[in-house]
């Protein structure tokens, strides 16, 4: 088989799997990700599913495809704010990448829902995710990395009982920052999450009106609070 041939069918096979996310991602839209469907799928884009079964072999290999993309594009959503804020301090670094994120949520709610939202019944997500899931958490790590080398991070307060865990955690994410502030850092990234989810959800609903000054104040206290001036 020429090199041309092989290239054409290359061509071919992403274009085809490009066709079948986007057809996904739209089923996404209007009946959740516990009703995503290959045989479905199939049928508006005009295939046999048996066709279909030779890109993804199961929907939950689609819904992983569809979920690793997701945390890509949220990933290189947020490294593109972080880039362009590289010589600012740490706090608007910070501020960045939580509005990246806010921002990003916004423009793609079925993906953010997708990744963030309630588990899909019956799906477990495989180690392939792991990755592009850390790509947000590791550029907040990267900016209390760079603030405690500096010596620009106040080491937040941690209990007694808190500190076997905290301990074990900073040696799993992060073994070079103190542990009370690996501790405050997943609680700030649980709250940031938490702030777009209620957001997107409708959570806010008749509660925050200006929800772009709140979400900028909140992610200001969140900074605070891991110990950021």
């Amino acid at each position: 088989m020429s090199g041309t041939t092989q290239g054409a069918r290359a061509r071919a096979r992403l274009e085809v799997t490009a066709a079948i996310k986007d057809e996904a991602r739209r089923q996404l839209a209007a009946e959740g990700a516990a009703k995503l469907s290959l045989r479905a799928v199939a049928r508006e884009l005009g295939m046999v599913s048996s066709a279909l079964y030779r890109y993804f072999p199961s929907r939950d290999d689609l819904l992983t495809a569809l979920i690793i993309d997701a945390y890509d594009s949220l990933g290189e959503c947020a490294e593109a704010a972080h880039r362009k804020a590289a010589d600012a301090g740490p706090v608007a670094r910070w501020t960045a990448v939580a509005q990246a994120v806010r921002d990003w949520a916004l423009r793609h709610p079925h993906e953010y829902a997708l990744i963030y939202g309630s588990p899909v019944p019956g799906y477990t997500a495989p180690d392939t995710t792991v990755p592009p899931a850390s790509r947000v958490g590791l550029l907040f790590i990267g900016i209390l990395r760079d603030a405690h080398r500096h010596s620009a991070l106040t080491e937040p307060p941690l209990s007694a009982e808190l500190r076997p865990e905290a301990e074990r955690m900073a040696a799993d994410l992060a073994p070079d920052l103190p542990a009370a502030t690996v501790a405050a850092l997943i609680a700030a990234w649980a709250q940031l999450f938490g702030l777009v989810g209620f957001e997107l959800f409708g959570q806010f609903h008749r509660v925050v009106e200006d929800r772009e000054t709140f979400f900028r104040h909140a992610v200001g206290r969140l900074a605070h609070e891991v110990g950021l001036a």
